[in-house]
């Protein structure tokens, strides 16, 4: 019996990595991943900075969804094309640093103002790293070669013949 070829040997998968590469080097996602990180830093920060005194359902809230988003932001830059697919959490942090105050039941003046602008800014760089992980970078157009090898070693020009046997005489 012939084993198709592992998951890791397809050419779509080189070549989404190659894409996810290039996306998560690009200036864009670099400057992305960097005030990510400095947004969730200062949002984990924060209740301490402007004085939640007394509020600590909200500090610990805001401490935890900033580192988390401060290493997801780290995980981005480190390898973008393993975790771009997380990328919309960070736009859900986003939107729940701007409900938080409500939720706790620690809606002030200083929580109100600092989670929503907080929010704000961690839901647009959340948007921008889907957006960065879903554009079409340059020369990724398509394959320029339809080239591919089956199990025996064959190589065909049809395309999808990357399946053992697809262009064996008398099979479609």
């Amino acid at each position: 019996m012939i084993r198709p070829a592992g998951l890791e040997q397809h050419p779509d998968l080189i070549e989404m990595r190659e894409r996810y590469e290039r996306a998560g080097s690009s200036t864009a996602a670099q400057g992305i991943d960097g005030l990510s990180l400095l947004a969730g830093l200062w949002l984990a920060i924060s209740p301490w900075v402007v004085g939640f005194n007394g509020l600590s359902r909200i500090s610990v809230s805001n401490l935890v969804t900033g580192i988390a988003l401060a290493a997801l932001a780290m995980a981005f830059a480190a390898a973008f094309g393993r975790t771009y697919g997380l990328s919309w959490i960070a736009a859900i942090i986003g939107i729940w640093t701007i409900i938080v105050p409500w939720v706790t039941g620690s809606a002030t003046t200083s929580t109100i103002w600092t989670n929503v602008v907080t929010g704000v800014v961690i839901f647009l760089l959340g948007m921008g790293a889907v957006a960065v992980s879903a554009r079409k970078m340059p020369n990724m157009g398509g394959r320029t070669s339809h080239m591919s090898n089956d199990m025996s070693g064959r190589t065909s020009n049809m395309p999808g013949s990357s399946m053992p046997g697809h262009n064996m005489p008398g099979r479609p």
